[in-house]
């Protein structure tokens, strides 16, 4: 069964070049101009990948997004006009696998979506059916479910993704470059910031005081570890 992509765009004209573009690159194709249709098309197709569009005319694509990750896990990759700075933190804040401003080429959207498809299917055989523990935090990969402190905590793919990583490798140093090119890839190579701002957000989450974290430890000029906890250390 080929992959299956869904685009979410009102724009017609781009919604049928990127559909025949889509097929042609032998990808099974649904396609959606607002957020009410992309909704039962993806409950009822499931598909592997969503192209989406921020401005649709009956729900903000941000909102919509948030809805199909929070019900269907559904990893997406926005394509926008909007290239404010804000605009992409806000994206990547909801758990998108890429950003990517209107207008664009189809050969690098192409290259663009392959990618994201080949770190979907590492972290897809990369799960375990056994939950890894680091201290008082639990996650389990397959119900894709965090606690800490028996707490539950909701996570965006892109933090849940990051976490698991390094609470798969606590107690070893994990190189800020290695996990921008495991959890976002090649593309995102030396963007820092939002490796940054995603350990924030995870901080926020599963730390008792977020400036002086126990678990999601920062080596300076190096990068970050998980440890089970201890002393509190400072950033």
């Amino acid at each position: 069964m080929p992959t299956k992509i869904l685009v979410v765009d009102d724009d017609a004209l781009l919604r049928r070049s990127l559909k025949y573009r889509l097929e042609q690159e032998g990808y099974g194709t649904v396609v959606a101009d607002c957020a009410e249709d992309a909704l039962v098309n993806a409950r009822r197709d499931r598909p592997d990948l969503v192209l989406l569009d921020i401005g649709l005319p009956d729900r903000n694509g941000l909102d919509l997004a948030r809805i199909l990750q929070r019900e269907l896990n559904l990893p997406i990759i926005f394509l926008t006009g909007r290239g404010q700075e804000s605009d992409i933190v806000l994206g990547l804040e909801v758990g998108a696998e890429d950003y990517i401003t209107k207008p664009f080429g189809m050969r690098e959207l192409m290259a663009r979506i392959r990618a994201a498809l080949r770190r979907i299917s590492r972290s897809s055989s990369a799960v375990s059916e056994e939950s890894i523990v680091v201290g008082d935090i639990v996650l389990n990969a397959r119900s894709h479910e965090v606690r800490w402190r028996d707490k539950v905590i909701e996570l965006p793919p892109k933090e849940f993704e990051l976490l698991r990583l390094l609470m798969s490798n606590a107690g070893t140093v994990l190189s800020t470059d290695y996990l921008l090119n495991a959890v976002w890839g090649e593309e995102f190579a030396g963007a820092v910031q939002v490796l940054y701002v995603h350990i924030g957000w995870l901080r926020e989450k599963i730390e008792p005081d977020p400036r002086h974290p126990r678990h999601l430890i920062t080596v300076r000029g190096v990068g970050y570890k998980m440890v089970a906890g201890g002393e509190a250390r400072d950033d």
